[in-house]
Parts: structure tokens; sequence; C-alpha cells
């Protein structure tokens, strides 16, 4: 698996549990789909992610995006 992979992996599961608990627990769960999304937004300009980060210092393999 390399870093972008697993990078969208991360943020699709996360808003797919945000929309989870939204829906079943609270509706204002669904600020962290608005964080994940302008995080992926922020990410697409300025090439910094923090997932990436996180994920390269836990060995995964770079991908083309974040390297």
């Amino acid at each position: 698996m390399t870093l972008d992979r697993a990078v969208m992996m991360l943020a699709g599961t996360m808003v797919l549990a945000s929309v989870a608990l939204a829906h079943w627990v609270h509706p204002a769960w669904v600020w962290l789909t608005v964080f994940v999304g302008a995080n992926l937004l922020q990410a697409s300009v300025t090439g910094f992610c923090p997932a990436a980060l996180a994920f390269r210092r836990l060995g995964v393999q770079p991908g083309k995006a974040f390297r």
C-alpha cells in the first residue's frame, strides 16, 4: 500500500464514520466531515498533509502525490 492510498483510505473511512455518527448519534458529527473535506482541500493546494506525515513515520511507502 502506498502513502496516497493510505491517506485516501483514512479520509474515506473518516467521512463514512462521521456520516453514520451524524445520522445515528448526533447531527453535530457532520463537522468531522467538514474538517476532513477542508483538510483534503488544503492538502491538494499546499501538498502538506498531517496524515501523510503520520503514515510516513509508520513506514508506509511513498506514492506519487505525497513523497
